[in-house]
């Protein structure tokens, strides 16, 4: 896998992972914007509407029917929240030209072409997005964010970020707030599309099997030569050290619930980027596995836990421990949660618990290669934090670590808020 990178203009780049792993290309887009309560709704809202027609192709029908023409090409968007950032993502999937007949010799060029047209020519009536798709969109949204509370569990991490982060862009929705909603229009949100796409930072990564000709086809796009330089408005994650709360915050929350979300978030005083590594260890030792100190102590010898597991934010250098449990339990289970934390703190763990953490990391690793999309990012990670790692130092810097290392991190934890989502 050889990755290059190449700034189209400023703020736009082009990012290329060749490889002959596969019979396909993935072309993507990531347009990232700072979130922020104005304009969280309208990039969920602008995700959505892109994906519903082009100038070329004004109706999600014949998007589909340019795809099937395309040798069955695929197409996908999504929105993500990335750190203080949300980025906007648009995919297309095509068989590599080498596997095709002579008249399938452009289509890359045509799925270049089709794809940024998407995301920087959307269909527009008399100077607005179509109002019809707009409409059918906020309900869409509408239900999405109406429909939050279903899955208890995600519920649950949400709420306790929201705790965490009450004054910080990172404790927003990312697909936005139904109040917001109401306010947007065709008009007033194509105003907003124009601002965003001449502001937002520009990432386009082609994976597979590239040539000099594909690189040469997107840059001569005429999409991309039409657009702007920019000094693009993102939040570049930082390592500062936290003030960490002198008591912990605790919030319990009622539901009609039969099982108990119980929800730690912890803060983590990371003031250098090599940090990260050592904290995966000890993520992995705390609950990211099934021979951690939660899932073994808490749910299977204690039996206090449906779900014991822990995750690493590493955008915003926080872990989250996640349990579901019996509403009786939740004393037992804090007490014993809090003990995993801070019998890391004193160093009880063993070299088997380190090189088992160790070797599923480096397993984890080893896979970022075997599928296109984990590739990609993989690599827009790395530019947003601005730290460049091949594969093979990652797996160099992991296997480095020792205790000392780890016990280092456990003493630079702790907890933040404690959500309980209760009956």
């Amino acid at each position: 896998m050889e990755y290059k990178e190449v700034e189209l203009k400023r703020g736009i780049k082009l990012h290329t992972i060749h490889t002959d792993k596969f019979k396909t290309n993935l072309i993507a887009v990531f347009l990232t914007t700072e979130l922020n309560r104005e304009n969280v709704t309208k990039n969920a809202m602008i995700s959505t509407i892109l994906r519903r027609g082009s100038n070329n192709m004004p109706t999600q029908e014949e998007i589909s029917k340019q795809m099937e023409e395309m040798y069955g090409a695929g197409f996908d968007c999504g929105l993500d929240k990335t750190g203080d950032n949300q980025v906007l993502k648009f995919y297309i999937e095509i068989i590599n030209e080498q596997y095709l007949p002579k008249d399938g010799k452009k289509l890359f060029e045509l799925a270049v072409k089709s794809l940024f047209d998407i995301v920087f020519n959307p269909y527009i009536e008399n100077g607005s997005f179509k109002e019809e798709y707009v409409m059918q969109e906020k309900n869409n949204i509408r239900q999405r964010i109406e429909g939050k509370i279903d899955n208890k569990a995600r519920y649950a991490m949400d709420r306790c970020i929201e705790e965490m982060y009450p004054e910080d862009p990172f404790g927003l929705y990312k697909f936005g707030y139904i109040e917001d909603l109401e306010k947007t229009n065709g008009e007033n949100l194509y105003k907003y599309y124009k601002e965003l796409i001449n502001s937002c930072k520009i990432d386009i990564f082609v994976s597979g099997n590239i040539s000099e000709e594909n690189r040469n086809v997107i840059e001569n796009n005429e999409n991309i030569k039409i657009l702007q330089e920019r000094d693009p408005k993102y939040q570049i994650p930082k390592n500062n050290l936290k003030e960490f709360n002198k008591k912990e915050n605790i919030v319990t929350e009622s539901m009609d619930v039969t099982q108990g979300k119980l929800i730690l978030g912890l803060d983590i005083n990371l003031d250098k980027e090599e940090l990260k590594y050592p904290t995966l260890i000890y993520n992995s030792i705390l609950g990211g596995t099934a021979n951690s100190k939660m899932f073994q102590n808490v749910r299977e010898k204690a039996h206090l836990a449906y779900v014991a597991s822990s995750s690493f934010l590493r955008y915003k250098n926080n872990i989250f421990i996640n349990c579901g449990i019996e509403i009786k339990n939740y004393d037992k289970a804090l007490e014993l949660i809090k003990k995993q934390i801070e019998d890391m703190k004193k160093g009880e763990f063993t070299e088997e618990d380190i090189e088992n953490a160790k070797r599923g990391i480096v397993a984890t690793i080893k896979t970022i290669d075997d599928e296109q999309d984990t590739g990609i990012t993989y690599y827009f990670g790395q530019e947003l934090t601005q730290s460049k790692v091949s594969l093979d130092e990652y797996i160099r810097k992991i296997k480095n670590i020792n205790r000392d290392d780890i016990i280092n991190i456990a003493k630079r934890v702790d907890i933040n808020t404690i959500y309980f989502l209760r009956d």
